[in-house]
């Protein structure tokens, strides 16, 4: 079970709060992965990867949604796009 926060909204340590209940999870993805014959350096870079490609695809989303609210707003203002 993954603990939540340790209450809503910003506190002081809430991002370590959120890398310790991260944790054991993460030790548990990379021990699974070194089982499966991975080397400890490829495991990482994979996650540098992974963790890389996620924050380039919330951009993207972001970038999307922001232009769809532009379009939607312009038809709404019975403007051609």
């Amino acid at each position: 079970m993954i603990s939540g926060p340790r209450r809503e909204g910003d506190y002081p340590d809430r991002e370590v709060d959120c890398q310790e209940a991260m944790e054991p999870g993460f030790q548990a993805i990379v021990d699974c992965m070194l089982e499966a014959g991975w080397a400890r350096g490829e495991v990482m870079r994979a996650l540098r990867r992974l963790i890389a490609a996620d924050n380039m695809t919330q951009k993207e989303n972001a970038k999307v949604e922001a232009d769809l609210a532009i379009a939607r707003a312009m038809l709404r203002a019975g403007k051609a796009l």
